[in-house]
């Protein structure tokens, strides 16, 4: 028996992350043949792939200058795909693309599980959203990420099998050789609904000279924004405060040296890296955007919720978690308690159950 997974391709990012520990969680717990389908516009791979799954790429490239012409044979290549494999079924990632993996599969009667991970409520333009309340009714189950989220897509679309499941978090491995040092940590990618303009520009206004920011991750989705927010901290005086460190491949030694952990994003499906901010014991504070943040962080308790663009509020919770060295590590304690439920194992379990119909691998 075989299962189809298919996500645009396997790049530094949180849908990427998580697809690629399902893929280790269903190589380790199951007999299935997996497959594993690339076929965005770049396909790269920078998370592992396990030995045992099948990878599949066109034998083409994806031309920009021809692009009707390239999303009709990369149509052709997933439908040809599907139906060269007959997979037991077949799990999609992707707001965007999985009205392309449900266009291919038309008429081919195999079970199609989505899964999007955006904000929920985010228009994908007047094209995708009519394509979405046709096509995702066809899909086998639709898996939401937060309950907001299944609320919402229940208003969208007609489903009988809407099924909610988190993201598996990364377990932080335990730096205790690292000692930790006065950091405020965000990581993410450099996009602006990310915002990171603000937080520079809330840390700055708080003067905690024995504080700095540190912010992991690089431009995104064809947005130059580090130039930007590079001259932003010059303008502030901040070189010395704030640093860009850029995308890392390995961002344990960030959370485990650093203090707290600031987000201040505007638009989430469900914050990966704020889960993974709290399996290293740091206290999280986030703007309560639609979906996502709510989910892992217990406002007051492991951490602070702040209304979407409150930035006097943000400072003011900021600061005093820089102050109260006690209140820090009582919130990260707890946080590291709470996000237990979302661990790699439990979380591969319940994607299992949905799209085998079984309770435990065999």
């Amino acid at each position: 028996m075989k299962i189809i997974f298919l996500i645009p391709s396997l790049q530094s990012g949180g849908m990427e992350r998580v697809m690629s520990q399902l893929l280790l969680y269903f190589s380790k717990h199951s007999k299935f043949e997996l497959h594993l389908v690339l076929y965005g516009i770049k396909r790269d791979v920078f998370y592992e792939v396990p030995d045992e799954v099948i990878v599949h790429k066109p034998g083409f490239e994806f031309n920009n200058n021809l692009r009707l012409w390239s999303t009709i044979k990369t149509l052709l290549y997933i439908r040809k795909t599907l139906i060269k494999i007959q997979p037991h079924s077949i799990l999609s990632f992707g707001e965007l693309w999985n009205n392309f993996v449900l266009l291919a599969s038309l008429g081919l009667s195999l079970p199609v599980y989505l899964s999007d991970r955006c904000q929920p409520d985010k228009s994908l333009g007047k094209l995708h959203d009519n394509l979405r309340r046709f096509l995702y009714p066809k899909a086998k189950g639709v898996i939401c990420q937060t309950e907001t989220a299944k609320a919402i897509y229940k208003k969208m679309f007609t489903h009988d099998n809407f099924v909610v499941i988190g993201n598996p978090i990364k377990t932080i491995a335990s730096g205790n050789s690292l000692p930790k040092e006065n950091i405020v940590l965000s990581v993410g990618r450099l996009i602006e609904t990310k915002h990171y303009d603000q937080l520079i520009q809330m840390f700055a206004e708080l003067n905690q000279m024995n504080w700095k920011l540190v912010i992991v991750g690089g431009d995104a989705l064809k947005q130059s924004n580090k130039e930007k927010l590079e001259k932003l901290i010059q303008d502030l005086g901040m070189e010395k405060k704030i640093v860009l460190a850029g995308k890392q491949s390995d961002v344990d030694q960030y959370y485990n040296k650093s203090k707290i952990f600031a987000f201040t994003s505007s638009s989430e499906g469900f914050p990966n890296v704020i889960g993974e901010a709290m399996t290293a014991g740091l206290p999280a504070i986030a703007y309560d955007c639609v979906a996502g943040p709510s989910d892992l962080i217990e406002d007051k308790n492991t951490g602070f919720l702040i209304p979407l663009h409150d930035k006097i509020t943000y400072k003011l919770k900021l600061k005093k978690l820089m102050d109260d060295e006690d209140l820090r590590l009582q919130m990260g304690e707890k946080a590291q308690q709470k996000i237990e439920k979302y661990s790699s194992e439990a979380i591969g379990q319940q994607f299992y159950k949905a799209i085998i119909g079984a309770n435990t691998p065999n």
